[in-house]
């Protein structure tokens, strides 16, 4: 018998359906476009029109979840299980939603104070606390306790690794992460940054490779240095609607160079969709503890 729910966003990157399956319990995050406000529905028919409508100039905006969806969310879910939930919040380095997140559970169970709710800040983006929400689906199937599973989700998360790249620096400069110089630099000379985040969950622009290929290249390089046992482990990749022919052999070079046991494929929803937009690709894998 289950001892705890699995609780996320939809910012975790994980298809709708493989949360069903693994019950995990992912709120559907909000956007508007305009006037108009839509629901992630966490799919990849909806990300290609998402970033199509990006390509066309639209521009969506983001916003965390408020202590009271938090509370309406967990709400729904004790009262149709009546047990412990472990909650993976996006990371607070990127996000001020954990800070919500903490909020919301200590106002919850001044209303519910036979309940129990733990707030785990991933310090991670998309599949990287996706990746956390399996392992906790994990030891809760295997019959861990909700502590003992925050305990191990504490203790590992920081050696989950994320390397990415994307070619068109202007979405990145409408979310803060580049200037608007470097911005314009970047695009003129072809520069694709190199990023991955630290201990605490902060963007880092790691290296500046001029050239897309090259930048893949190099992504190939660094997560031969870091990773540790990877024939005994999956790689998780997520893009923004790159394209499927790069994708595959992205997958494939790191499953034949670097030895990963099988990958898994995500599309990055609206959640950190909106601040990259179209065309980044990431690797997520477990190696060296982050710094």
């Amino acid at each position: 018998m289950a001892k705890y729910c699995v609780s996320t966003d939809s910012g975790c990157d994980l298809p709708a359906t493989f949360c069903e399956e693994r019950g995990i319990y992912a709120y559907r995050m909000k956007y508007t476009i305009g006037d108009e406000t839509y629901t992630d529905q966490m799919n990849p028919e909806d990300s290609i029109t998402f970033y199509n409508r990006m390509r066309k100039g639209d521009v969506p905006r983001t916003s965390q979840m408020t202590p009271q969806e938090f509370i309406d969310y967990w709400s729904t879910l004790y009262e149709k299980f009546k047990l412990p939930i472990v909650h993976i919040a996006m990371g607070s380095g990127i996000s001020g939603t954990y800070s919500n997140a903490v909020i919301a559970r200590d106002m919850f169970l001044e209303s519910h104070p036979d309940a129990k709710i733990f707030v785990v800040d991933s310090t991670l983006a998309s599949i990287g606390y996706g990746m956390l929400s399996i392992w906790a689906a994990d030891m809760r199937d295997a019959g861990a306790t909700p502590e003992k599973c925050v305990e191990w989700l504490e203790k590992n998360k920081i050696l989950i690794n994320t390397y990415y790249t994307c070619d068109d620096l202007k979405y990145l400069y409408r979310s803060g992460r580049v200037s608007r110089v470097g911005a314009a630099v970047g695009t003129v000379l072809n520069i694709n940054p190199i990023l991955n985040l630290d201990k605490e969950g902060h963007l880092i622009v790691q290296e500046k490779v001029r050239g897309r290929k090259k930048a893949l290249r190099r992504i190939y390089d660094i997560i031969q240095e870091r990773v540790v046992d990877p024939s005994n482990q999956t790689v998780y990749i997520c893009h923004s609607d790159c394209n499927s022919e790069e994708v595959k052999t992205f997958s494939e070079t790191l499953i034949n160079r670097i030895a990963f046991k099988d990958s898994f494929i995500s599309y990055i929803s609206s959640t950190i969709g909106s601040h990259c937009g179209p065309g980044l690709i990431a690797a997520f894998f477990v190696g060296k503890a982050r710094f």
